[in-house]
């Protein structure tokens, strides 16, 4: 008998297969004309307002996944996606950083160091061999660090949902299966 693969885990795949493709094909080595205050100013707004909005849409898609009595393979689903391009941005992120400020981190100098960085910072692994140095570095770096805390509470939070309401119901039912006597 032929064994099917199940439709979340094509589409996982394939958010990460594009998810990858988007990554190495970012051109990441244009130069803008930031250097002088100005320039520095609008940078670090756009920064600031990017990870702002950035973390509200997330949180909003976290908060839609918590409420909708979906399916669990479908809310971890949409929690994968999330953190598949979330990790994708805060490694563009690292890789532009060290391209502009050299002396940011200790170790990171491709685009694979940069994915790498962000992965081993999820997993909250932390080999060592690549670190944050300077002070925006270890700012972008707890920003993921508080964001990958707020996904992996939230997996926590659906997993642990889903299997409450099973147990419930199956309490529920031997609870009806025993009063059928009377």
């Amino acid at each position: 008998m032929k064994r099917r693969v199940p439709v979340h885990a094509v589409r996982n795949g394939a958010a990460a297969a594009c998810a990858l493709a988007l990554y190495y094909s970012v051109p990441v080595g244009w130069v803008f004309a930031l250097d002088s205050w100005p320039g520095r100013v609008v940078g670090v707004v756009v920064f600031v307002a990017s990870v702002a909005g950035l973390g509200w849409l997330v949180w909003r898609r976290i908060e839609r996944l918590l409420e909708e009595s979906t399916a669990l393979g479908e809310r971890v689903d949409g929690v994968l996606l999330v953190l598949c391009i979330v990790c994708v941005v805060f490694a563009l992120v690292y890789y532009r950083m060290e391209q502009l400020h050299p002396n940011q981190f200790a170790g990171l100098e491709t685009r694979t160091d940069a994915l790498y960085y962000t992965l081993v910072t999820l997993g909250t692994v932390g080999y060592g061999d690549i670190h944050a140095v300077g002070q925006g570095a270890r700012i972008v770096t707890m920003v993921q660090i508080v964001f990958d805390l707020v996904v992996l509470g939230t997996l926590l939070a659906i997993v642990t949902t889903s299997v409450t309401s099973r147990i419930r119901a199956a309490s529920e039912v031997s609870a009806a299966a025993r009063d059928t006597t009377r």
